[in-house]
């Protein structure tokens, strides 16, 4: 009888997983076939191409991008070009080659899932593993990204099972309790360098609160400070070295992914000329002119770790646009673009069970906020992707955890499964663009690039809207100012009109371009937070700021020239 209903239960939660796969998938492959190419992949595709073809990662290293997931999304491309024996020109066949791309990227959404429904078996039963997969499933932040060609959603789904094996296999022997996410936390680091702190991060929360759970980080009485400081080491001894060993482990599987090209780096070589004649010189410039190592993974991790250092050209957070990071950006970020639903489910478990909150994904969830607080690149909210889908974890077990003399538990699996419902109908009801998404609280898509931008709102994936605009207002004469890389701005019916480029950015100049009676479509990255902060350009987008707009595109403001 109780093998009878284990084997039920697995039926129905396979059933679960694909109903919620095969939906969220044809959600994803109708939204990718009809949104335009966002800023990143257009790159992605053409330089995952060229390393195919001359097997150097080399351009990806330049970049700062790791190869696994734009290996996956570009190799049937490169063996539809074995195939045929021409060459494909990404950006001449764009509309042709990127369904492509963004249909592989669905093998990633569906390790998303699977391990999302793991997690949630295993911190709180089978339920909790549905509820969990549900709301990760159809999230429309997620949603938006697993229909892209892009790296989020690889890193996140990698992230979690690198997680999921560390904290299983607490108890077992070295090869499943370090070996084996070592391995996994390479294969993490080949998806995206954000891997590099997280993995680790959550590593030590889960490992941590393994220790707590059996009982031995409890606080020592009788003793001194150092005996309690050598408690502490006693204690999680076998957990730092298990962490030793993990990064190393993760750094050869990176290493050995990645290659090396076996080239100087003519920037190493540059500096070393540069030099003033003296014994460093003397030494530095044969060592530049014979150290062969180049390009590797270390250049494309040392890209992202300055990257961060850096900041990304300033932060646009609430209609204020920042010169510098500021550190509330993500928390607010997530205020805005977590679904009203995920909102409710947390306000109502926080009244009834607060402590049902506490579990390994909570864990995850306050490390992953504290660890956003330095994260100075402040590009979009799928930066912290993993955080998301710990929340939902956190839910769904909060949901499904027993909790002495409560009896909440039906009713908030019932407005847990509700609060599912409601994500679906708000995927549906944002799709195909669910990378504009924001929650009703804040005012919903249509108010998302008022307070954010970037890869929260303007991708630059909305020339098709615009193109459906102007067939339907009687296709009037329309220039486009546009934030992006996709090349169908160079076709017809639009003109792409280089403002930031133009000698004459004042008002008349711009009429003038445009011409009387026509459109003016401004991408709203570029008339909300435009990065070029020059008087002329600041000028010319406070004027159109103070104008009544004719109208709004996807992520295009228009304006009516007189």
């Amino acid at each position: 009888m109780a093998s009878s209903l284990f084997l039920r239960g697995r039926f129905c939660d396979a059933l679960w997983l694909i109903v919620l796969g095969v939906a969220t998938s044809a959600w994803c492959l109708t939204a990718g076939a009809r949104l335009g190419a966002t800023f990143d992949e257009p790159f992605y595709l053409d330089k995952g191409l060229e390393c195919w073809r001359t097997g150097s990662y080399k351009p990806l290293m330049r970049a700062g991008t790791m190869p696994l997931p734009i290996d996956i999304q570009t190799l049937p491309l490169f063996l539809w070009e074995r195939q045929t024996g021409e060459p494909i020109n990404v950006y001449g066949q764009m509309p042709t080659v990127l369904p492509i791309a963004r249909a592989m990227n669905l093998g990633f959404w569906w390790l998303l899932l699977f391990y999302g429904m793991l997690w949630g078996r295993a911190l709180g039963g089978p339920w909790a593993g549905r509820l969990a997969v549900g709301l990760i499933a159809l999230d429309p932040n997620l949603l938006g990204h697993a229909a892209l060609a892009t790296t989020d959603i690889a890193l996140t789904a990698t992230v979690l099972m690198a997680g999921y094996h560390f904290f299983r296999n607490r108890d077992s022997g070295w090869c499943r309790r370090v070996l084996i996410p070592g391995l996994l936390y390479g294969v993490a680091l080949t998806a995206k360098a954000s891997a590099l702190p997280y993995v680790p991060l959550l590593a030590l929360t889960f490992g941590l609160w393994h220790l707590g759970m059996n009982g031995r980080l409890g606080w020592p009485t009788g003793l001194s400070l150092w005996q309690k400081i050598r408690f502490y080491q006693t204690v999680t001894s076998r957990l730092r070295w298990d962490l030793f060993f993990l990064v190393p482990i993760g750094m050869m599987v990176l290493f050995t992914y990645c290659g090396c090209d076996w080239q100087t780096e003519p920037t190493f070589v540059k500096w070393a000329d540069s030099l003033t004649p003296g014994p460093l010189r003397d030494a530095m410039q044969p060592l530049s002119q014979n150290l062969t190592i180049f390009t590797n993974a270390g250049e494309a991790l040392a890209q992202q770790i300055k990257h961060n250092i850096r900041g990304h050209h300033g932060t646009y957070i609430l209609g204020e646009w920042h010169r510098r990071a500021v550190w509330y950006y993500f928390p607010v970020a997530l205020g805005v673009k977590l679904t009203d639903a995920t909102w409710l489910l947390l306000a109502v478990v926080l009244l009834t069970r607060p402590r049902a909150l506490l579990s390994p994904a909570g864990g995850a969830v306050l490390v992953l906020l504290l660890f956003s607080l330095n994260t100075k690149v402040q590009i979009g909210v799928r930066l912290v992707f993993p955080l998301i889908v710990f929340l939902h974890l956190t839910l769904a077990v909060a949901v499904r955890r027993p909790m002495p003399g409560r009896t909440w538990g039906k009713p908030l699996t019932l407005l847990a499964l509700a609060c599912i419902c409601w994500s679906a109908v708000e995927s549906a009801l944002v799709w195909p663009d669910g990378i504009r998404y924001a929650n009703r609280i804040v005012g919903g898509k249509e108010n998302s690039h008022h307070l954010l931008s970037d890869s929260n709102a303007d991708w630059g994936q909305g020339l098709p809207e615009l193109k459906t605009w102007w067939q339907t207002h009687g296709q009037p004469p329309m220039r486009v100012w546009y934030y992006g890389t996709d090349p169908a701005i160079l076709l017809e019916p639009f003109l792409h009109l280089p403002v930031h480029v133009m000698p004459d950015r004042s008002p008349e100049a711009i009429r003038q371009a445009v011409g009387a009676g026509g459109y003016l479509a401004v991408g709203d990255t570029l008339l909300m937070c435009n990065p070029d902060r020059s008087p002329e350009t600041t000028a010319l987008v406070d004027w159109l700021k103070s104008r009544t707009p004719a109208g709004h595109a996807g992520t295009f403001t228009l304006f009516h020239m007189p």
